[in-house]
């Protein structure tokens, strides 16, 4: 009798161990990131204690602690020794502001005689500060310590661990003045709930900055470019222009077509808010805004919200990305109670933050 053959045997064999092989895998995968968020969070309580003992060396009984130069250095010097790397000057003084800059840390380690905490309210502090810790790492606190605004500084420790920003995207944000670009575009009260609350998302004024910064796109500011041009850059640069809209965008058009009859009209770009649950179109202009520019603006967003958005959704939004507004023409072209349609301006650099808290202060 001829023998049968194995190949069914092996290939089951073969296809349970390529099931083991990615089961192992991804458990260790998974415990590697397990650990190194473990070490970043041990490296970040470490290091605000190590700030804490300084300062409480320094302060020795005072009501405020002077900050002494040798004590840094003596210490830098025994520490590096005892544990080499990581124990410099400016590594231990960046631990000393990190304790000073985030002093409710300090309120929260303090437990009563049976190990409980002492109140409800301080149980519900530790728990943010805590839900903030496990997605920070020391390199984002270290950035976060360049902020010397106290209300500007929580508003990004917000914002990083509710985005999950990288450090880069930290530092992109923190550089282009996101913090006064929000400002400047909201009223006074704005500024404390912003630094309480991070960004919070329930109206249109909400998503909206002054400027937006498209330093991304490589344009340069000295050369002639056109509409088009300006179009092609953000679409080559998607991931990072939606990082700069903020929440809850995304992308669904470019150059989206309607007809009447034989005219065509085609609207640069359109987006999607899904946490104000609407449209959000984009018309782009490299010069001055016109009355023109608005009225077509106006019959993009009429389109929108009669044949395209379903009665479930918002309003649909225009924003007309431009060079330079014109207020006056902004103000007479659009009617007193307008909520549907904004120009806003883009830059092609970063703005000087010294300009823009100057015009924040004279604004609120």
């Amino acid at each position: 009798m001829p023998k049968k053959s194995n190949n069914s045997g092996s290939d089951l064999t073969a296809s349970k161990y390529n099931g083991l092989i990615s089961t192992i895998e991804t458990l260790l995968f998974d415990a590697k990131t397990k650990v190194v968020k473990t070490i970043d969070q041990t490296m970040v309580y470490t290091y605000w204690h190590i700030g804490r003992y300084i300062v409480e060396y320094e302060q020795s009984g005072k009501e405020r602690a002077e900050y002494g130069t040798a004590l840094l250095k003596r210490l830098s010097n025994d520490l590096t020794r005892s544990f080499g790397k990581g124990y410099s000057y400016r590594n231990l003084r960046q631990m000393r502001q990190f304790y000073i800059s985030f002093p409710i840390w300090q309120t929260l380690s303090a437990k009563s005689e049976n190990g409980k905490w002492q109140t409800l309210s301080a149980q519900s502090e530790l728990s943010k500060v805590q839900s903030v810790i496990v997605k920070l790492s020391w390199s984002h606190f270290v950035r976060l310590l360049s902020v010397k605004d106290e209300d500007e500084r929580n508003f990004y420790l917000i914002e990083t661990a509710e985005n999950n920003w990288s450090v880069r995207e930290l530092d992109r944000q923190i550089n282009s003045s996101l913090f006064e670009r929000l400002l400047l575009s909201k009223d006074k009260p704005a500024v404390k709930k912003l630094a309480e609350k991070g960004q919070i998302i329930e109206h249109i004024d909400d998503v909206l900055k002054e400027p937006y910064i498209l330093e991304f796109l490589g344009l340069e500011e000295s050369h002639r470019y056109s509409e088009s041009d300006l179009e092609s850059a953000i679409i080559d640069n998607l991931g990072k222009f939606l990082l700069e809209l903020g929440k809850g965008f995304l992308f669904v058009a470019r150059q989206k077509r309607f007809s009447d009859g034989p005219d065509h009209y085609y609207i640069d770009l359109v987006f999607y808010n899904r946490l104000l649950k609407c449209f959000v179109l984009f018309d782009l202009k490299i010069g001055k805004i016109t009355h023109k520019d608005i009225g077509q603006m106006q019959m993009y967003v009429n389109y929108y919200d009669r044949e395209i958005k379903t009665t479930e959704e918002n309003p649909t939004v225009g924003i007309i990305l431009c060079k330079e507004k014109r207020d006056v023409v902004i103000k007479y072209t659009l009617p007193e109670d307008n909520n549907q349609i904004f120009a806003k301006e883009y830059q092609l650099y970063l703005p000087q933050k010294e300009e823009l808290k100057k015009l924040l202060s004279k604004y609120l």
